[in-house]
């Protein structure tokens, strides 16, 4: 065990780390609200840009579980650096696309750069880091996957107002050349002493699998649901996932190892944390489009208002370590997702006449209670991790959580699609108030299941990351 430090030498990585993914979160979330304008500059139909959201997101899919793999053959180091060159490159070449396939196939690029720099870059810190300094590790890393989504609308109204969707990607540009100079000045290249073999059908069946799952739901999610598409994808993904996970549980070297699934305070955050990570992904979705589709505000003014659910995010940071070193995991976890779906709820009972200070306590409220539990979620699921299993319980954890949040617009999707039936079963008027406030509701309660699993765990789960240095 390593001794106090001022400044422990992870601390430089995690802020890089930290850098990247906000800066591969932020042009994802802002396409949704720049759609309009660049279907209108490529001339294409609004609804045909979820393609160019849809391709990165299966890039992720496939690529994510070969990222620990490619660190132990090749090094952190190298292909860390290499993932941001790779992703800087292709958000230059999209801001430059003039069709919809150029710019499809530039995400595609851009989702290979993506799969490997944040889960390789988050490798790092966690074989850096003590056991004692989780918290503060994951505090460094949470904040982008908490602040991209709820800036985005704000900054995406500003640029498509007053610039173009073009500087979506542009401003990607030198934030990859500053992390390209520090890399290798920084980042330690960790190679792995021993170098197994790929595991082919390992990647071949969960690639298939995890794509045609993401195919599916985005399917399901639709406008007009095609139900051949969705059966077929469904069964195949369902069909090849059964057939990895097996393949994984017997492989002599598997792409990525299931074991640490029978860890409890790992399970809590791959299995129950789902549940957490879709709902808080739909309300960065949702709230936007209430805003201007139900109320009828410009996306400048709703992309404001969203920006109250920041302030939560980043004001709780200095106190969540505390919280979790007073009350424990358990309990945080708990009263976490409790009160985010609480909070989720009463966004559905928001009106166009609530007072907009009474909607950005709302929403303020919303931003610390989701900013506490992705912290105390991040941090607990590798307390009990073996120091020699941290690649693959990484590999694994990324996979599912960069999934999970992406299809937090699908589950917004989803509810709002069941928002008319579920209005009229609640008696609520089915217009547009009321179907927001019924996907609302809906989201709310998926986000109440993850109480149970965190209410399960004993009531010292994760001391390890809490005990004093």
């Amino acid at each position: 065990m390593r001794g106090a430090r001022s400044h422990p030498p992870w601390r430089g990585v995690a802020l890089l780390v930290a850098g990247a993914f906000f800066m591969e979160n932020l042009d994802g979330t802002i396409i949704a609200t720049a759609a309009p304008r660049m279907a209108g500059s490529l001339g294409v139909r609004p609804v045909d840009l979820n393609i160019v959201i849809t391709a990165y997101l299966l890039t992720l899919s496939v690529f994510i579980p070969v990222s620990g793999w490619l660190a132990d053959r090749y090094g952190a180091r190298v292909v860390f650096g290499s993932a941001i060159a790779v992703f800087t490159v292709a958000s230059g070449l999209c801001a430059i696309s003039t069709s919809l396939g150029e710019l499809t196939a530039m995400r595609v690029l851009q989702g290979i750069g993506g799969a490997m720099m944040v889960p390789v870059g988050r490798l790092v810190v966690l074989r850096e880091a003590t056991r004692a300094e989780l918290i503060e590790a994951f505090a460094y890393l949470t904040w982008p996957a908490l602040v991209a989504p709820v800036i985005a609308p704000a900054l995406g109204g500003l640029l498509t107002t007053y610039a173009s969707w073009r500087w979506i990607f542009v401003i990607n540009l030198p934030l990859g050349v500053v992390a390209l100079f520090v890399t290798p000045r920084i980042v330690p290249n960790l190679p792995h002493a021993d170098r197994t073999p790929m595991d082919w059908k390992g990647f071949a069946l969960t690639g298939v699998g995890l794509a045609t799952l993401v195919t599916s739901l985005e399917l399901l999610a639709g406008r007009r649901i095609d139900w051949v598409y969705v059966g077929t994808t469904g069964a195949v993904a369902l069909i090849t996932l059964v057939l990895a996970v097996r393949h994984l549980q017997r492989a002599v070297h598997p792409l990525v190892e299931l074991a640490a699934l029978r860890i409890a305070t790992f399970r809590v955050t791959a299995l129950g944390g789902s549940f957490f990570r879709l709902a808080i992904g739909a309300v960065p979705f949702l709230l936007p489009l209430m805003f201007q589709e139900a109320f009828g505000w410009s996306p400048l003014k709703a992309g404001v208002l969203v920006v109250a659910v920041f302030v939560g995010n980043v004001g709780i940071k200095p106190v969540t370590g505390p919280l979790l070193r007073r009350f424990g995991f358990r309990t945080v976890l708990v009263q976490a997702a409790l009160w985010s779906a609480v909070t989720i709820a009463l966004c559905g009972l928001v009106t166009a006449h609530t007072p907009l200070p009474a909607i950005a306590l709302i929403l303020l409220a919303s931003g610390v209670f989701r900013s506490v539990g992705f912290t105390a979620y991040n941090t607990i699921s590798f307390v009990d991790v073996a120091p020699d299993a941290i690649g693959d319980a990484n590999t694994l954890t990324t996979t599912i959580q960069q999934l999970t949040m992406g299809m937090g617009v699908v589950a917004g999707a989803l509810a709002l699609r069941a928002g008319g039936p579920i209005a009229r079963l609640l008696g609520i008027t089915a217009d547009a108030r009321g179907v927001f406030a019924a996907a609302f509701f809906l989201i709310g309660a998926g986000a109440l299941l993850a109480v149970i699993e965190s209410a399960l765990l004993p009531r010292d789960a994760g001391s390890a990351a809490v005990t004093r240095r």
